[in-house]
């Protein structure tokens, strides 16, 4: 008689974990179709047989049935269990495809090349897959219930990592028409009235060509004149920063200096500046613009 499968299972190997496997799960938590009461970790073939999804663990790529390892020889691809969960997702229709690039570009691309190797550590810099390796149990006697306990932490934390980068493509996705219609426009600056996330959407549309220099919009009480940078992936620059008599004065230098009256703060760096109103950031935008055609 053939074994049963347990419904909304997940087999795993037992003993080390890595942020492959933890973020497979989490995944599939994620999108409801496996059970966190319902995981297995271990190596015995009539314990992985029964479980309706196995990843990282025992020699298949095999979508199909649910089995997703990447240690064999005779798969040649760059995927960890992370990356074949993610497009196992979009090929059925769980997400779309822009959610799946969404994540993969977020997270998932990582944690597939730290897995594999291809990735070049740095110092200073920690990656998602270095963090989960530090859940891990310091030592090397740890017994099989410590490295279990680690396990759960290390995917609680993920899921919720994962939760969030999702609500955020969501909430992105809700404000993208917001976006569109400022550059459409063709001005050489983008105006909100709510505070929105717009750099994403606004490259993703077209912004690297388009002409706008500036955002101004509401941040908290106040509203920021900010600089835009030249591309997403140059994003610590600007394309035109603010006035280089500004760097770093506040209050009632600032007022001094610009001759507007809600004027708080100018950053160091020339890239954001803070006002009392709407009216405020505009006029300090109007002066920067001004003084270019100078």
């Amino acid at each position: 008689m053939k074994d049963e499968i347990i419904k909304k299972s997940f087999g795993t190997h037992d003993g080390s974990f890595h942020a492959d496997e933890i973020t497979a799960c989490a995944f599939l938590i994620l999108f409801d179709l496996v059970e966190r009461d319902k995981i297995f970790r271990s190596r015995d073939e009539n314990v992985l047989k029964r479980c309706e999804y196995v990843c990282d663990v025992g020699g298949r790529y095999d979508p199909k049935n649910k089995r997703f390892d990447h240690h064999q020889k005779d798969y040649t691809g760059d995927l960890s269990s992370a990356g074949m969960i993610l497009k196992y997702l979009k090929d059925k229709k769980i997400i779309s495809s822009s959610l799946y690039s969404y994540f993969n570009n977020s997270i998932v691309l990582g944690v597939d090349y730290h897995d594999i190797g291809k990735v070049k550590f740095e110092e200073g810099i920690c990656t998602f897959s270095q963090i989960i390796a530090n859940f891990s149990p310091i030592g090397y006697h740890i017994s099989e219930k410590d490295f279990n306990n680690a396990f759960f932490q290390a995917l609680d934390f993920t899921y919720g990592h994962l939760k969030r980068v999702k609500d955020r493509f969501y909430y992105l996705e809700s404000t993208r028409n917001i976006v569109k219609k400022s550059m459409k426009k063709k001005k050489r600056y983008l105006i909100f009235d709510k505070s929105i996330p717009w750099l994403e959407s606004f490259f993703e549309e077209g912004g690297k060509e388009h002409p706008a220099l500036f955002v101004v919009m509401p941040t908290g009480e106040h509203w920021k004149l900010r600089a835009i940078p030249p591309s997403y992936e140059d994003r610590m620059n600007v394309r035109m920063p603010l006035p280089e008599e500004w760097a770093g004065i506040r209050g009632d230098k600032l007022k001094e200096i610009t001759g507007i009256s809600g004027a708080i703060f100018c950053h160091k760096n020339r890239f954001i500046s803070i006002w009392e109103s709407k009216q405020d950031a505009i006029k300090a935008l109007e002066y920067i613009l001004k003084e270019e055609v100078k």
